[in-house]
């Protein structure tokens, strides 16, 4: 029942637009299903999700939602809970393919991303009269759009080795670092940061030794303490990681207790707590990569933030990706040029999509089904310093943009060799 209640719940809120008007449509809606960690160690970055994909479908619902062959169609989010583990979501998918749902978007998870790629390739080759699209937002490990490739599969995420190309960037020019400290997530996205990073620095900076590179246990390690006192002995100036969630807030929180004033290079340190864990210690330390910054130059992002900030205005649920809208926008783009929401026809128009939205654009590459899009990599400073007019979560700091990426530039080869239906 309670299940029940959180798919009404969510459907309910999405039939509104941002300023409260009803916007029925007259056939059903295109179901969106978001296989999440909604409990446990890392449901705050499910409900960061689900706050973003409900603003998103909310938009396009206040324009009169989708146009098919058929006529007019809402798009509906509802919850499907994985609990963080891969046979939870497993079984989420076989829950949402049991309920008639086309559409599936999951993210927070390279291990469980990989998992609901093999199975939607099996179950689409089994029942292709059912079959479903993958939108992947967040799963950044770069094997699922190389050797795991799939039809059926879009990360509308740069994945782990563009993310670390960026961050390159700046640490070229980074003189004071002489010695880095490795450490991540012992699964697959984890160890191909740690594994990319020795690459590119090897690159980049041959100058900079690596005095430490360990993996620690994904969303289980309570008590950060003994890896911050190693940083600080290892004489580190930084520290590289992309650790998410929970596991990089009590880090950086661990490093603040023992006393360490080296620089963090991450890939999400510039939100979901760790500026307010930081505090002033943060200060021109903690370096972030991402697709879109709330201080991002220019009169359509200010605009883009300060809605979502009116649409979510709680602290707590400062938190909004550009990515997952235009993930969203490419979705009602490709349902549009399709006029039906079977997969295999969606899936068609969506590999060789080009979004616009708010001042920003992305374009999907049909080889492997990775959309390309500009990074951005950004330095916490003090709310109302240059560049600084947003804070994040009501901590009173917030990130400069101290480096854009072309979308031309942050692309890299792939090694996909796709199968098509």
């Amino acid at each position: 029942m309670r299940k029940l209640f959180m798919r009404t719940l969510a459907a309910g809120c999405l039939c509104f637009s941002l300023t409260g008007h009803a916007q029925p449509a007259a056939r059903p809606p295109v179901r969106i299903a978001l296989i999440e960690s909604l409990s446990g160690a890392f449901a705050n970055t499910g409900e960061a999700v689900f706050r973003n994909l409900v603003w998103a479908t909310e938009r396009v619902n206040a324009r009169g939602g989708v146009r098919l062959a058929d006529g007019q169609h809402n798009l509906v989010v509802e919850r499907y809970d994985n609990k963080g583990q891969n046979e939870e979501a497993l079984a989420a998918l076989r829950s949402a393919i049991d309920d008639g749902v086309t559409v599936v978007a999951q993210g927070n998870s390279s291990a469980i991303a990989a998992a609901l790629i093999d199975a939607i390739n099996k179950h689409n080759e089994r029942e292709p009269g059912k079959r479903v699209l993958f939108l992947n937002y967040s799963a950044v490990d770069p094997i699922l759009t190389n050797e795991k490739c799939s039809y059926w599969h879009f990360r509308f995420d740069a994945h782990a080795d563009m993310r670390m190309a960026a961050l390159m960037e700046v640490l070229r020019d980074d003189s004071a670092v002489k010695k880095m400290y490795l450490i991540g997530q012992d699964y697959s996205f984890g160890q191909a940061v740690l594994r990319e990073a020795r690459r590119q620095i090897g690159v980049q900076r041959p100058d900079v030794q690596i005095v430490g590179d360990e993996l620690h246990a994904l969303g289980r390690v309570k008590d950060f303490i003994p890896y911050a006192v190693k940083i600080k002995a290892s004489g580190a100036e930084a520290v590289l990681t992309g650790n998410w969630g929970n596991d990089l807030t009590l880090l950086i929180k661990a490093a603040r207790e023992v006393g360490y004033e080296g620089k963090f290079y991450t890939f999400y340190g510039n939100a979901l707590g760790v500026p307010a864990a930081l505090g002033d210690a943060g200060v021109d330390k903690v370096i972030a990569v991402a697709d879109w910054f709330p201080n991002t130059p220019g009169a359509a992002s200010e605009t883009f933030y300060q809605s979502f900030r009116q649409r979510f205005p709680r602290p707590q649920d400062d938190y909004v990706h550009m990515r997952m809208q235009l993930m969203i926008e490419t979705l009602a783009q490709s349902l549009e040029k399709a006029g039906a929401s079977d997969a295999a026809a969606v899936a068609a128009q969506m590999e060789r999509a080009k979004v616009n939205f708010s001042g920003f654009q992305g374009t999907m590459r049909a080889a492997d089904h990775q959309f390309q899009q500009p990074l951005a990599v950004a330095m916490m400073g003090r709310q109302g310093a240059p560049g600084v007019k947003f804070d994040v979560e009501g901590s009173g700091y917030g990130f400069r943009v101290i480096k854009a990426v072309s979308a031309q530039r942050a692309e890299l080869p792939t090694s996909c060799k796709m199968a098509r239906p």
